[in-house]
């Protein structure tokens, strides 16, 4: 948890990038409308995180799931945001599971590389045996 009511506020950095991409060129926002801005949004996340661990404390888990925000949103009466964090949820998802695949094939390729050179080696290995033995054979035939 947090010491200080300071350590909950959403990084300034962040604040200011989001609200300089919501207004429209040439508009300036004060220090201290962005200071609002930011409490009002670290109030947000803190209330919002609250409700959904509700709904996981009824579900008798520890670790909030995505369900739970969505459950959450509803009950703070911000439906009309549901819709577009599903959607938001969705492509995230989808994306995680192209980036998982993606391992899976490098992975896969990867093992592939690894077995080709361990049996090129093998077969340089074969391949210095056969030749000690014919030295041996031929030393032995000239003896």
């Amino acid at each position: 948890m947090a010491e200080r009511p300071e350590d909950l506020n959403l990084p300034n950095a962040v604040i200011t990038r989001i609200i300089k991409e919501a207004l429209p060129d040439g508009v300036n926002i004060s220090k201290e409308a962005r200071s609002a801005i930011s409490r009002a949004a670290s109030v947000f996340v803190l209330y919002a995180t609250s409700c959904a661990n509700n709904f996981a404390m009824k579900g008798k888990r520890k670790t909030l799931n995505a369900g739970d925000v969505l459950s959450a949103m509803e009950e703070m009466e911000f439906q009309r945001f549901v819709a577009p964090l599903k959607e938001s949820l969705e492509v995230y998802r989808r994306e995680q599971k192209g980036k998982k695949e993606a391992r899976k094939d490098k992975d896969k390729k990867a093992d592939s590389e690894e077995q080709d050179k361990s049996r090129e080696e093998e077969n340089d290995d074969d391949d210095e045996r056969m030749e000690e033995e014919e030295q041996n054979d031929e030393e032995e035939v000239d003896n």
